[in-house]
């Protein structure tokens, strides 16, 4: 029964961070966790979930007009080949479960809205050169430890008045694409490998994400799902810090 619940779980992950514009890799490395899923099948069965997640959540933002290359392409330029270079190094498992503990608890506070919303009068213009340096920051940890980087990312972009929030949902859904796809490469050449039940997983995650950037983009408010996913990663970043 645990397998048919964590297949249902994973399904409402992507369906909550795709309306956000995430691929939801720190959901679904918080579910792992607490279903005993081995480390060592984590981070590419999480970058491989992000590739399909946030593919849908990107085209959908897409779509509606809210994706801005001119935003995403300092971001990207030094993060690819960083998120590939982290997603080969293997860390202590006490650290993996430290950095993953902490981006669980900024995952909960994007979640719940805490970084507010901008308007369109308040933009600023990207500046490239620390934009090139915070990608590359970001692509390397989130390679490090399986996540695309997004959760940690739209944080930034919102503080900083670089794009509104539909905006920073539709660049964060391109920034975990590319820098899941470099990461899957860099965990695939170093040895590391899937979950066997990996297959049912992205079923459960192109499912979900498909319906939540689908309501995200335009529409909908997920805001008691929402509380109940971020009262599990709070449960589980608790774990991971207190090993």
């Amino acid at each position: 029964m645990s397998t048919y619940y964590l297949l249902i779980l994973i399904g409402v992950v992507a369906f909550l961070y795709a309306s956000v514009g995430h691929g939801g890799a720190s959901g679904y490395l918080a579910l792992m966790i607490l279903f005993g899923i081995s480390p060592a099948l984590m981070k590419p069965s999480a970058l491989l979930l992000n590739i399909f997640v946030s593919s849908i959540s990107f085209y959908m933002y897409y779509r509606q007009g809210y994706f801005k290359w001119l935003t995403i392409l300092p971001f990207i330029l030094l993060s690819i080949p960083l998120s590939f270079l982290g997603a080969r190094i293997h860390i202590d498992e006490h650290i993996y479960k430290l950095i993953l503990g902490i981006c669980l608890l900024i995952a909960t506070l994007r979640l719940l809205g805490v970084f507010g919303k901008v308007n369109l009068t308040d933009i600023r213009d990207v500046p490239f050169i620390p934009a090139m340096l915070i990608g590359g920051v970001l692509g390397f940890v989130s390679g490090m430890i399986g996540i695309g980087g997004g959760i940690l990312l739209s944080p930034i972009i919102l503080l900083m008045r670089w794009a509104n929030l539909k905006q920073a949902a539709a660049v964060s859904a391109a920034f975990i694409l590319v820098n899941s796809i470099s990461g899957i490469i860099g965990a695939s050449t170093s040895g590391q490998v899937f979950s066997p039940d990996i297959l049912k997983w992205v079923a459960a995650g192109i499912i979900g994400g498909s319906i939540g950037a689908f309501y995200g983009s335009s529409r909908f408010n997920f805001s008691v799902l929402r509380y109940i996913l971020s009262g599990v990663l709070i449960f589980a970043s608790y774990k991971l810090l207190n090993i």
